[in-house]
């Protein structure tokens, strides 16, 4: 990232080509995640540093294709529109990601029905293919080339095992979709479509896990579940590690290791995490003018100067910068 990318407005979209191919930029996760037409999504950063991502994305009638990238190691929220289906295809990343919970592999893609909430854990310097398509498109492609695609079987699922050629194939095509500058055309979405019948048929066998090792999941993310419920309703709080154990009916260990399979941190870690993340987007909402010192306390951060320290180190600037940026931003609307 150049120097001038560092110092861009927060939120920037430029046209490129075809009126339906936009490019959007963001300093700041949750502009960032505002910028994905039609999803309703909320980012936690968690990888220490500032942030920056970019979106390319082609929106058309029914279908939206879109490349992401996050500089920075994120904990993602997400819901996309209704009666559609979503498929994520991590691009050229050896580092781990995970839905709900589940490591996804280089033979994995992604994939969860609409209006159904779901959880990602990116590295940092991620980068996801995504595709958004109603499932009445898919069904109508389907009939015309009598195939029978078994949708309670793939919406049990949260992400499908492929042949490493099909997954190959798709790469290809997402990236000469989203990188060709002409228009786009019927050609390109009949590609598209017929590399997601094949994506469809493929992956309707659920993905098999030895049985020990589902019910052991299963358990931590039900405790990691259990924890998460107490500290949204807690969050502000001095919650203990002792009252998680007690909430989950666990011990510290088993604790520690439901949040490090799960979430890819520790409890102690996370809690920091989201609460440094609540100021941050509630400095961002401050329309009253309240000070940084009482949003800080209301999420717990009682010693002002380690919480200082803690928000710089995780998002790359003071508090007070973070304010002073965004009245920057304001003057110049």
């Amino acid at each position: 990232m150049n120097a001038s990318t560092q110092e861009m407005a927060p939120n920037k979209c430029k046209h490129e080509g075809a009126e339906q191919r936009v490019w959007f930029e963001a300093t700041d996760a949750d502009q960032h995640a505002d910028n994905l037409t039609n999803w309703q999504q909320q980012y936690d950063q968690m990888g220490a540093g500032k942030f920056y991502g970019h979106i390319v994305e082609v929106q058309l009638d029914e279908l939206q294709i879109f490349k992401e990238h996050t500089s920075q190691a994120m904990r993602q929220s997400c819901n996309v529109w209704s009666d559609s289906i979503w498929l994520g295809l991590p691009h050229n990343t050896d580092q781990e990601s995970r839905i709900n919970g589940h490591k996804i592999s280089k033979q994995h893609i992604m994939c969860r029905p609409g209006d159904n909430d779901f959880e990602l854990v990116t590295p940092a310097d991620f980068d996801i293919y995504g595709l958004v398509v109603s499932q009445q498109k898919i069904m109508d492609a389907a009939n015309v080339q009598q195939l029978d695609i078994n949708w309670s079987s793939l919406f049990k699922q949260d992400h499908l095992a492929l042949n490493p050629k099909t997954l190959q194939n798709l790469n290809f095509i997402f990236q000469r979709l989203l990188n060709n500058q002409s228009s786009w055309h019927a050609s390109h979405e009949d590609i598209l479509i017929m590399a997601l019948l094949q994506v469809f048929v493929e992956g309707e066998q659920p993905y098999k896990q030895e049985k020990n090792t589902q019910v052991g999941f299963q358990h931590r993310k039900a405790v990691v579940l259990k924890a998460r419920e107490f500290l949204k309703e807690n969050i502000a709080e001095n919650v203990t590690i002792s009252q998680l154990c007690d909430i989950a009916n666990v011990s510290r260990r088993t604790l520690q290791y439901s949040f490090e399979t799960i979430l890819g941190v520790t409890p102690l870690q996370f809690l920091r995490i989201s609460r440094l993340n609540s100021v941050r987007r509630a400095l961002h909402c401050n329309t009253q003018n309240i000070s940084i010192s009482d949003i800080a306390s209301h999420w717990g951060f009682w010693h002002l100067s380690q919480f200082s320290k803690d928000y710089k180190t995780l998002f790359g600037e003071l508090p007070s910068q973070t304010v002073k940026k965004l009245l920057t931003t304001e003057r110049h609307i």
